[in-house]
C-alpha cells in the first residue's frame, strides 16, 4: 500500500521539469539506494514508476517531466501537497569495491536524474574511485539538468563533459551526439566501470562504443525502462525477455542486457 509523503520542495529545473523533495507523513518506507525506484501515486490520477534522483535520510528526490497524465499531475504540486509512494523497487547501481576502478557516467537527457545519486555517493569517497568522468548529452543548454550539481561536481574533481543537439546562440560548448566524448574521455578500459542512463538507441550507442575501447560487458551497467504497473513483478507489463525489470532491473549489466535489446519488438 502507498504510504503518504508531502512536498516539502519543489524546484523547476526546465520548463517542463520539476524537482519534488518528498518526507514521509508518518512511517518512512525502507531505504533506498541509488537506481532503484518508487511507484509514485498522484491522488485521483494514478501512479509511475520513478527512479530517485536524491537521497537524504528518509526524504526522497524526484525529478519528473511533464510528459503524460500522472506525471503532469505530478509535476504541477506545490509544497504541502500529499503523494502516495510505494517502494523501494528494482536493482540499483553497483559501485566497485575499493579497488580504485575508474568511473564513466554517462547520460542522456532525463537519464541524469537517477544518476545523480550516484556520481554523489563516487565524490563522496575519493579513495574508493579513481577520477570519474561524467558525461551528460542533452537537447539543449536550457534543458540541462542538475545545474549547481554539475559545477559542484568539476569543483570536486570530477571531469564533465556536456554536449547538445540543437545550441543555441550563447552556446560555446560541444554539439552531437554524448558518444562522441567518449573518444576525449580518459579511463583505464580493464580497469572501468560504466554506468549508462537514457533513451535506449543511446545507451546501445555508448555500451557498444565503450567494449570497442576495451570496457568488459560485464562492468557497464545501463538501467532500462519498460512499462511498469505493480512494481513487484507480478502483472508482467515490465518483461523483457527472461526478465521483469520492476524485480531483475532496472539496472542491467550490458553483458545481459545486449542480446535482449538486440531483439526487434513488434
Amino acid at each position: 500500500m502507498p504510504r503518504p509523503y508531502r512536498v516539502a520542495e519543489r524546484t523547476e529545473e526546465t520548463p517542463d521539469t520539476a524537482e519534488l523533495v518528498l518526507e514521509p507523513e508518518a512511517d518512512p518506507l525502507p531505504a533506498f539506494v541509488p537506481g532503484q525506484f518508487a511507484m509514485v501515486y498522484a491522488f485521483g490520477v494514478g501512479d509511475i514508476p520513478l527512479s530517485l534522483s536524491g537521497l537524504d535520510g528518509h526524504r526522497l528526490t524526484h525529478t519528473i517531466r511533464a510528459v503524460g497524465a500522472v506525471s503532469r499531475a505530478l509535476h504541477g504540486l506545490r509544497p504541502g501537497a500529499t503523494v502516495g509512494v510505494r517502494g523501494p523497487f528494482g536493482v540499483g547501481w553497483e559501485l566497485p569495491a575499493a579497488d580504485r576502478s575508474d568511473l564513466v557516467v554517462v547520460a542522456g537527457g532525463l537519464g541524469l536524474a537517477p544518476l545523480r545519486p550516484l556520481v554523489r555517493a563516487a565524490l563522496a569517497a575519493p579513495r574508493r574511485y579513481g577520477r570519474p568522468a561524467v558525461l551528460i548529452g542533452t537537447r539543449t543548454p536550457g534543458d540541462v539538468l542538475c545545474a549547481r550539481d554539475v559545477e559542484a561536481w568539476r569543483a570536486a574533481g570530477a571531469r564533465v563533459g556536456i554536449t547538445v543537439d540543437r545550441p543555441d546562440e550563447g552556446w560555446r560548448g560541444d554539439v552531437g551526439v554524448v558518444t562522441a566524448l567518449l573518444n576525449r574521455a580518459e579511463f583505464a578500459p580493464r580497469a572501468t566501470v560504466a554506468f549508462v542512463c537514457g533513451p535506449e538507441v543511446m545507451m546501445r550507442a555508448t555500451a557498444r562504443e565503450l567494449v570497442h575501447r576495451g570496457v568488459a560487458p560485464d562492468r557497464i551497467q545501463v538501467s532500462l525502462e519498460r512499462t511498469m504497473h505493480c512494481g513487484t513483478g507480478h502483472c508482467g507489463h515490465c518483461q523483457l525477455g527472461p526478465l521483469l525489470l520492476c524485480r531483475d532491473g532496472p539496472v542491467v549489466s550490458w553483458k545481459r542486457a545486449e542480446s535482449l535489446l538486440a531483439v526487434r519488438e513488434l
